[in-house]
């Protein structure tokens, strides 16, 4: 339970020195998404889906070289839990990103 708690904690702390970088990128967004509002239904779920699985496998792969570590090095379950659920996180980000762009190239 200590690591998870500490996992909690280490996450907060690195989103507190994100938070003015993620404040214009959401504000952009935003104003994207309201542009292309009547076009984002066109565009496919599994388009969206396919996004997500592809950059969350290319973060599984990735995200343990950030740290100086590999793959070999998880052995215990909380590091593949996290290392896991920030690949997921990348994934979903990636995609609510690009959705916009994606049904502005719909046509």
């Amino acid at each position: 339970m200590y690591e998870i708690w500490l996992a909690m904690n280490i996450a907060y702390e690195i989103a507190q020195g994100l938070w003015p970088a993620l404040w214009p990128l959401a504000l952009v967004w935003v104003v994207v998404m309201v542009i292309n509002r009547k076009k984002l239904a066109q565009v496919r779920g599994s388009v969206l889906a396919a996004v997500a699985v592809l950059v969350s496998l290319v973060a599984v792969l990735a995200l343990p070289s950030l740290g100086a570590s590999s793959l070999a090095d998880m052995g215990y379950w909380v590091d593949w839990a996290s290392l896991l659920g920030q690949a997921a996180a990348l994934g979903v980000a990636a995609a609510l990103l690009l959705w916009p762009v994606l049904a502005m190239r719909q046509g």
